[in-house]
């Protein structure tokens, strides 16, 4: 699938103007077919005549012909020769195979809006992780207010030549293995589920992604052991076999199918002993009685998993039903493929009787090569000529599958980079700890606080390097802006800026007491009776909870304000004078924490145990991520940041217990209830951990709990 991007017309016009629709369009000449990439016909795009927020109801449609497999979109926005200034952040696909059932597009994580331009007239390309296979496909510009957006749109793929429109299914099962399980479910399939049976629709089975030997390791990145496949256990199956029927888009001629199997013995893994097929015509027409089977020579010494070509002799059918016989304790697939040619003869679709009433058996057809109708037929696979030929394809299949993940997990590494990278690279700032020496003399300078005259102001200056890229300047612009906005007792305030000449720099306040983390971990929780095991200073649970409030009070102020703060924790909270707490963001916490935080390629840094699921593994950062941290946050707290949270787990096991919160079946790992805290405490951190975002209490309540409630319970 690596080469399967090909473009298939919009910018070159292979698409015609009559296949393209839109739900609406200002005029003509924003009209659907004006929507191609990098041309600028009519006035530069298309554009739906209302704004798109809140319902995200206006769509752009192109119709293919046929069935193709997507792999790759582009978009643009409304340029116009420089009077165009619409475009889509951000947009949805929805999609069809026979333009009555649509179904919207996911990424590997469940997630449908994809990130768009940023630009008028820049082309933005996504890949479509897992790709889709439609004839119809619909784009849904989406925006976070009322406002008028255009797009211009390519799509990238290639004809899908398997014409396979739908499989059915049992429904894929996991495998019970330490330390974790395996789930070999069908999670991209989108079709229906009934009674423990997925149909009517497409999945993993043919999305492109051939599974590895060992099928607990996964080809995917950010995903969970067995993603790659589904699996079926042979005790579900009291007939010793497992059903699956395959429906096409056309009366077809079969000359193999390709299933691609793991063959994993240490586990109970085989490939199937034995393969029955049987075909029909058309839907109202019985089965043909006639079955093609396949028997294979079970390799109980090579482990590897290997693709397994069945013989289908010609037949002809648009629907096939299969049995896979067991011959092992479990069954794994992660790919199955047909070679078939389409039959045009529309005289052979209505008959119910096999061998054909009329004319030789299938295998006279393939000795004479062509039918009497003058329809060529393809050769039945079996020869070792086409045994050979069978292999060769397989192999170059396999190599084009190679290839096409090499890329593709490279494309992810550089998403998840781009997503995760905080704000201003360290390389291009250094901060400095300084002291002011006479702050009552600087009357241009709004203190927050009192200062002492003959008193010295401790303040950290953050200095943007001079030969600083140009982004990094319009960021650390863009911070200053910000920061000049938060005026908040609880957040550390910004003192004054230099922005004229360079170095660009910027001065906020320091807390005397430094960081919380360190602050905690150097005292010892009070004991009932007020004292201490050791000669370490002494903190009291009643001024613990004061400090989690004051956090939750900051937070709660950067929430009024659509504030996302990312990376809330104890390092980046400030102590000063009778445990008064600010948050701040330092970037000289990531050097001196940098045990906290998860490098990505030697560059982008994560703190992922501080992190939602939703940030690991889609990069969505909200206020509901910022309340997942300080439920750790408050964790820390309460722990006197003796303990790194997860300390139990390695940095992939964080990240592997994501993906347990985003599957929800009860294999997600909490952080334990510390010993200070009492039940109740603990109940909002849970909720705080919610895998629901929106089910997570708000800053405002925790606020309150905190303030009010939780100083009764001491």
């Amino acid at each position: 699938m690596a080469k399967c991007r090909y473009a298939l017309g919009m910018q070159d016009r292979t698409i015609p103007d009559e296949d393209l629709s839109a739900s609406s369009a200002w005029s003509d000449s924003t009209a659907a077919k004006h929507s191609r990439l990098d041309t600028s016909d009519g006035d530069g795009a298309w554009c739906p005549a209302g704004p798109v927020y809140p319902n995200d109801a206006e769509f752009l449609e192109v119709d293919l012909r046929h069935l193709h497999f997507l792999t790759l979109v582009g978009t643009q926005g409304r340029h116009a020769g420089g009077h165009g200034k619409e475009f889509a952040r951000t947009y949805r696909l929805h999609y069809s195979r026979d333009r009555h059932h649509w179904l919207a597009w996911r990424d590997r994580w469940g997630n449908e809006v994809i990130s768009g331009n940023e630009n008028t007239n820049e082309v933005v390309l996504k890949d479509l992780g897992p790709p889709i296979i439609a004839r119809y496909v619909r784009f849904y510009p989406r925006a976070d207010r009322v406002m008028s957006v255009c797009l211009r749109v390519e799509l990238y793929g290639c004809i899908w030549s398997d014409g396979l429109q739908s499989y059915t299914a049992p429904l894929g099962q996991t495998m019970a293995l330490q330390p974790e399980p395996v789930y070999l479910n069908d999670s991209t399939y989108d079709g229906y589920s009934v009674s423990k049976l997925q149909f009517g629709g497409l999945g993993q089975l043919t999305d492109g992604v051939v599974g590895l030997d060992d099928f607990t390791q996964t080809k995917e990145l950010r995903v969970w052991p067995g993603y790659d496949y589904v699996g079926w256990r042979n005790d579900s199956f009291p007939k010793g076999y497992m059903e699956m029927e395959f429906e096409f888009d056309s009366l077809r001629v079969f000359t193999y199918m390709m299933v691609h199997c793991n063959n994993m013995h240490t586990r109970g893994v085989s490939i199937f002993r034995q393969v029955d097929c049987r075909f029909k015509r058309s839907l109202p027409t019985a089965w043909e009685p006639e079955l093609v089977s396949h028997v294979l020579a079970v390799d109980v010494k090579d482990p590897s998993a290997r693709s397994v070509t069945v013989p289908l002799e010609g037949h002809l059918g648009r629907f096939l039903q299969c049995h896979f016989h067991f011959s092992g304790t479990w069954m794994l697939f992660s790919e199955i493929a047909f070679l078939s040619d389409v039959v045009d003869d529309a005289s052979v679709s209505g008959t119910s009787h096999w061998p054909p009433m009329a004319g030789p058996r299938p295998s006279d057809l393939e000795v004479q090569g062509e039918s009497k109708s003058g329809q060529p037929i393809a050769k039945a696979d079996n020869s070792n000529t086409s045994i050979l030929i069978g292999c060769l394809v397989a192999i170059i299949l396999l190599l084009l599958v190679v290839i096409f993940l090499i890329l593709w997990r490279q494309y992810w590494k550089k998403i998840l980079g781009k997503v995760s990278e905080i704000p201003l690279p360290l390389s291009q700032l250094s901060v400095h700890l300084c002291e002011v020496e006479s702050p009552q003399d600087l009357p241009i300078l709004e203190f927050p606080f009192n200062v002492r005259k003959g008193r010295p102001l401790l303040v950290a200056v953050k200095i943007l390097r001079s030969d600083a890229t140009k982004n990094a300047r319009n960021d650390f612009l863009k911070e200053v802006k910000i920061m000049s906005r938060l005026k908040d007792p609880n957040i550390v305030r910004l003192l004054g800026v230099c922005v004229r000449d360079d170095p660009l720099c910027m001065i906020t306040e320091y807390m005397e007491n430094g960081d919380l983390n360190q602050f905690l971990s150097s005292h010892e929780l009070e004991d009932k009776l007020g004292g201490s095991t050791s000669d370490a200073p002494t903190i009291s649970y009643p001024t613990l909870v004061h400090v989690a409030a004051q956090i939750a009070s900051g937070m709660k102020f950067l929430a009024s304000l659509n504030f996302v703060h990312r990376d809330l924790a104890t390092r980046n909270c400030l102590v000063g004078e009778g445990f008064t707490i600010k948050i701040a963001d330092f970037g000289m916490s990531r050097n001196l924490y940098s045990g906290d935080y998860y490098r990505i390629q030697g560059r982008a840094v994560l703190p992922i145990r501080w992190m939602a699921w939703e940030c690991i593994l889609m990069g969505k950062f909200t206020t509901a991520s910022d309340v997942w941290a300080f439920g750790v946050t408050l964790w820390e707290v309460l722990m006197l940041c003796q303990e790194q949270p997860y300390s139990q787990l390695t940095d992939e096991q964080v990240i592997e217990n994501a993906g347990q919160f985003f599957r929800d079946q009860g294999e997600q790992i909490y952080l334990s209830r510390p010993p200070a805290c009492p039940l109740s405490l603990y109940e909002v951190m849970l909720r705080c951990w919610v895998r629901e975002s929106k089910d997570r209490p708000s800053f405002q309540h925790i606020h309150r709990f905190l303030s009010e409630d939780a100083l009764n319970m001491v």
